[in-house]
């Protein structure tokens, strides 16, 4: 466990000290005690900035999306594969649908454009038809919908690992007498199986609440150009922009502080809202 632990004490808490940057004019030749203290003057800024907003209101649109499309994929998949009585069929299927993870956004991204860009396979395909093409690559009204589809292509099924070990769990005595007291395979599931996994539910809910407001740097970062800072800019951008591409390390420093609180304020929230459901949580 030590690397580990190393690297959340170093990357992570080590690291939320660097955050007095956010209250100061930071420059890098003078150090991070010699620059000027400004205190609140990059928030006041920050606050007033209509870019800031406009890439904070892209990357809750681009957040709920994904909650609402792609957080049901891992658990639907799961029971799929669950349901599966070969266990050959099952290895073979989850493979397939684990593979996409271990690619690169560089990778998935490439792949996309290969298939739906102007002159990809899909567009082939319409083309040699005799069909109306399509535009999707560079199309900023599609690019909401396309980020939230790389999402569950790439990812979808590696999230099955934890719903997969939750249903292992439940007992199959209580299908058997559910079965025996004439409930189909609906009913068995809505009264045997989402109550014996509700707590991971909750759970995987709660951590994905509490990183709502990370949708993915690099998978944006490598289409912004594509589709426009209008389309594609988040907070992750903006920072990176901001901080890294125009040297402004204070700004760019003060927007990266109001995700982490707003991310530690919905979890805190969030984990009270399970309380009053009856549910552990991620803490008591």
């Amino acid at each position: 466990m030590v690397p580990g632990i190393a690297y959340f004490l170093v990357f992570h808490y080590g690291a939320l000290f660097g955050n007095v940057i956010a209250f100061k004019e930071y420059i890098p030749f003078e150090g991070l005690w010699v620059s000027p203290w400004v205190g609140f003057d990059n928030f006041e800024r920050m606050f007033t900035d209509a870019d800031f907003w406009h890439s904070v209101t892209n990357t809750l649109v681009i957040a709920l999306l994904q909650l609402a499309f792609f957080f049901p994929v891992p658990l639907a998949l799961a029971l799929l594969l669950h349901s599966l009585t070969s266990d050959l069929l099952r290895r073979f299927v989850q493979s397939v649908v684990y593979l996409p993870h271990f690619l690169s956004w560089v990778i998935v991204v490439a792949l996309f454009q290969q298939v739906l860009g102007g002159t990809g396979l899909l567009n082939d395909v319409l083309g040699d038809a005799g069909l109306h093409t399509v535009h999707i690559i560079g199309n900023p009204d599609a690019f909401q919908p396309l980020v939230v589809a790389q999402v569950i292509w790439k990812d979808g099924g590696w999230g099955t690992i934890i719903f997969l070990a939750a249903l292992m769990q439940v007992n199959e005595e209580l299908y058997e007498s559910a079965a025996l007291d004439g409930a189909g395979p609906w009913r068995r599931f809505w009264h045997v199986t989402l109550p014996q996994i509700r707590p991971i539910i909750i759970l995987l809910l709660l951590l994905r609440i509490g990183d709502i407001l990370s949708v993915g740097f690099e998978q944006m970062l490598l289409q912004r150009d594509a589709y426009g800072p209008e389309a594609a800019e988040i907070i992750d951008t903006f920072v990176y922009y901001q901080g890294l591409l125009q040297g402004d390390f204070g700004y760019a420093a003060a927007a990266g502080l109001f995700k982490g609180v707003i991310g530690a304020v919905l979890v805190y929230t969030a984990n009270k809202v399970a309380h009053r459901l009856g549910e552990q949580g991620i803490y008591k």
